[in-house]
């Protein structure tokens, strides 16, 4: 079998043939561990999910990428090890951040973990993150191998890392590792500590910078440690002993009360403790604690007598490290804010965004009577800068994961894995940059390198909220885009599937410029009533919490099943945005409801409420959240005048998912052979074409324990074919991703460019976000390294 825990020189010289069979080493003095010198461009410290997305990122960008990761698997919280989902500023889908799910890297990880592990099996993650990484001929993986020490080069310049050096316990091998330019994405800011950089560890005082969120002594200035466990159903009675060190009593832990058998154990993330205690130098402290909790826990579940449905349960898996949440955060060029994150501060350096609401934890964790995590959610996604990545105090260092320069406040956001995964693909980038032209990290900050980095993120497939770019080398921009139809909605078909309207129910839709149009809806009706209807929308075309009352109405009903309504606002829209038709919960009052998927259409209900509390800061907002499929239908609906959400010059308007509009091409539903045209009045040379199609940037897609209702998201095109001039370039069949590159064999010599979607995969019109073009037949920013085979070739 093929190692493939090692690339490049340190899996060299396992099996040469003629090697001695025998090897007899005579008594010595003292030796010393084997030792193997590796150097690279870009050396990261740390392979949880963060560490990975940005070696992955870099290594694609032509960049030679040493990887150290003193597990054995990747991936961090995210791993087999610790089990924890991948979530970020989607938030469960359960506020108001919509098409709100990573791009880049982290976004293709997550799709394919859905597409291939649709029911969370971790395992299955592990591979699909290792497949990933050895998959790059740029990254050399050192597993099992943790840095041990730093070198630093210090003058009157600055300081610099020139090197680390770190120890495999499987190999008994030392790595002395020499780079240009270095990455921190080890949790602990292990080699950012050794290097002498700045950090904080607990909680700034509200005073610092006026955060109103900031905890109290009583709360604790430290998030704690989970230790999670599955259970699983053997079909007979089991019998469980606990160990002589669990917990013999849950007197302590007030949430004891609550406890199930059915939530599998690692729902229970709120088994936690340690935040009182050194969250580096105790881990292991905390550890032991946690396992005497959950074998306490489990104990009480199987022998109390309260559970006769845990009768058939057996214990199957038990974490051996705990889930880490907080330790170091490092001094980087600017430290993120509660109100960075509350009032979605513009920065001129964003690169990467946050929705996770600011998740505070009680120190003391299980054994707190405080609620479990009080959160503070924003009204939407917020912008990261690139001045929260880079150390000021090391030149050459980088910072991704949850050590970045933030305050404890603003750190219970941006903490989350999704979040960190996408910072460190930004900084993957801006190594690249640095390194092909001779920069600092800080060198960035320039008004060129920073156009040119978020352009690159954006090639790479990165949203940036409120940062529209232009792609310069993009060919397609330059082109007439038609199609072969363009959806004009004037209906959404009734699937005779109606809904209670028993709670607040929603259609959030995308409308032009102008006045609304009249809107119809099918209800069934159980007694005489009154409808009450609102059109909402939010503070800009982008925000999706809906509390600007554009219009409202009564309706007075009769009786009768299948009654067609018709709603006239009066309204006008005074720029392009999303809009929510409100129905407020009547339960004499059911509505119709589509089997029909539309990109950028949205089912909503409203449940809850983040109550405003001006002492801590916290807006009040009403959540407008989706309905997960296959219950998440959208509302059957008429629109009249028909409206079109799909324009086909949308693929070139630089955004690759909704916004304050679809941002996609999207063909008429009854085209039978969907088609997008480019056309040049000149011939182009084109080298590579880029695709982004539709995933369904709303859903979550947590990476483990939750179950995802489709493997291939319905949106998103299955088969397409690319013709030059009337010739077949390429057909694709079984498309699942959000990007698609296209590699011809040969530069095309073209005037026109046709894409026909031939099948997507369920029950949706086609539909497109970008297509871009151009000369170049790779997307690297270096020239001196091979880039990654994973591109489909005409």
């Amino acid at each position: 079998m093929r190692d493939q825990g090692q690339r490049g020189p340190a899996s060299r010289g396992a099996t040469e043939p003629g090697r001695q069979r025998l090897l007899i080493a005579p008594a010595s003095g003292p030796r010393s561990y084997r030792i193997e010198r590796l150097d690279a461009q870009l050396a990261i410290v740390g392979g949880g999910l963060a560490g990975t997305c940005a070696a992955i990122t870099a290594a694609r960008a032509g960049v030679r990428v040493i990887l150290v990761q003193d597990r054995p698997v990747l991936g961090g919280n995210s791993s087999s090890e610790v089990r924890l989902w991948v979530l970020g500023a989607t938030a469960h889908m359960g506020n108001n951040n919509r098409f709100a799910r990573e791009g880049g890297v982290v976004d293709e990880i997550l799709v394919e973990n859905t597409y291939r592990n649709p029911d969370g099996n971790p395992l299955i993650f592990d591979t699909i993150l290792l497949e990933k990484v050895v998959e790059e001929p740029n990254i050399t993986l050192l597993l099992n191998t943790a840095m041990t020490d730093v070198q630093l080069d210090e003058s009157a310049a600055g300081t610099r890392i020139s090197g680390v050096t770190a120890f495999c316990s499987q190999n008994s091998t030392r790595y002395e590792i020499a780079a240009e330019l270095f990455l921190d994405s080890s949790g602990d800011g292990a080699l950012a500590f050794l290097s002498g950089a700045a950090f904080r560890m607990g909680a700034e005082a509200e005073s610092e910078f006026a955060e109103l969120f900031a905890p109290s002594e009583e709360f604790g200035d430290l998030l704690g440690q989970s230790m999670y466990f599955y259970t699983k159903d053997v079909g007979h009675p089991v019998r469980f002993v606990p160990p002589s060190y669990a917990l013999p009593s849950l007197d302590e832990i007030p949430r004891a009360r609550s406890f199930t058998t059915n939530l599998n154990g690692c729902r229970l993330w709120w088994i936690e403790w340690g935040g009182r205690l050194d969250t580096v130098h105790e881990t292991e402290t905390i550890k032991w604690k946690l396992w005497q909790v959950v074998y306490g826990v489990w104990d009480h579940l199987k022998n109390s007598g309260e559970f006769p449905d845990a009768e058939n349960l057996t214990l199957e898996w038990v974490g051996t490290i705990p889930g880490k949440r907080e330790s170091r955060r490092f001094e980087g060029l600017y430290m993120l804010r509660q109100d960075d994150v509350i009032n979605q501060t513009q920065h001129d350096d964003a690169v990467a965004f946050g929705g996770w609401s600011i998740d505070l934890h009680p120190a003391d964790g299980v054994f707190s009577e405080k609620p479990g995590s009080t959160h503070l959610h924003p009204r939407g996604v917020y912008q990261i800068p690139y001045r929260c990545l880079v150390s000021r105090d090391i030149d050459n260092l980088f910072f991704a994961g949850r050590i970045i320069s933030a305050s404890h406040v603003a750190f219970g956001s941006t903490r989350v894995m999704a979040t960190s995964a996408h910072g460190a693909q930004a900084v993957a980038l801006a190594a690249a940059i640095c390194l092909r032209d001779g920069l600092r990290p800080a060198d960035i900050l320039r008004p060129g390198p920073m156009a040119e980095l978020q352009t690159q993120l954006l090639r790479t497939g990165q949203h940036i909220p409120q940062h529209g770019l232009q792609d310069p080398d993009d060919l397609a921009a330059t082109a007439t885009v038609t199609a072969s139809s363009e959806l004009r909605l004037g209906a959404i078909p009734d699937s005779d599937a109606p809904v209670a309207l028993n709670v607040d129910r929603g259609q959030l839709l995308p409308l032009p410029a102008g006045r609304v149009p009249q809107l119809g809806l099918r209800l069934d009706v159980a007694a005489s009533t009154k409808l009450r209807a609102q059109l909402r929308r939010g503070i800009r075309g982008d925000d999706y919490t809906p509390d600007q009352l554009l219009a409202a109405c009564e309706l007075d009903l009769d009786p009768g099943d299948d009654q067609l309504i018709k709603i006239d606002f009066d309204a006008e829209l005074d720029r392009p945005a999303y809009v929510v038709l409100s129905l407020l919960r009547n339960d004499d009052v059911g509505v119709h409801t589509s089997d029909l998927i539309v990109t950028g259409l949205i089912p909503l209900q409203h449940r809850t409420d983040q109550p405003e509390r001006a002492e801590i800061g916290q807006p009040g907002l009403e959540f407008w959240t989706p309905v997960r499929r296959p219950d998440g239908r959208n509302l059957a609906l008429v629109l009249d005048p028909p409206v079109v959400i799909g324009p086909a010059v949308s693929v070139i308007n630089g955004v690759d998912r909704p916004t304050a509009a679809s941002n996609a091409w999207i063909a008429a539903v009854d085209d039978q052979q969907p088609t997008l045209r480019l056309r040049w009045d000149e011939p182009q040379r084109i080298g590579r074409i880029e695709l982004r199609c539709d995933t369904d940037f709303d859903h979550a897609m947590e990476s483990v324990l939750y179950t995802q209702p489709e493997a291939a998201m319905p949106q998103c095109v299955r088969d397409l074919t690319i013709t030059a001039d009337g010739r077949v370039v390429i057909e694709i069949h079984d498309h699942h991703q959000s990007a698609l590159t296209i590699t011809p064999d040969d530069v095309l010599e073209v005037s026109e460019l046709a894409i026909t979607v031939n099948a997507t995969n369920g029950n949706a019109p086609a539909a497109l976000f970008a297509v871009r073009c151009y000369a170049a037949p790779d997307g690297r920013i270096l020239t001196d390294a091979p880039t990654s085979s994973g591109h489909r070739h005409g």
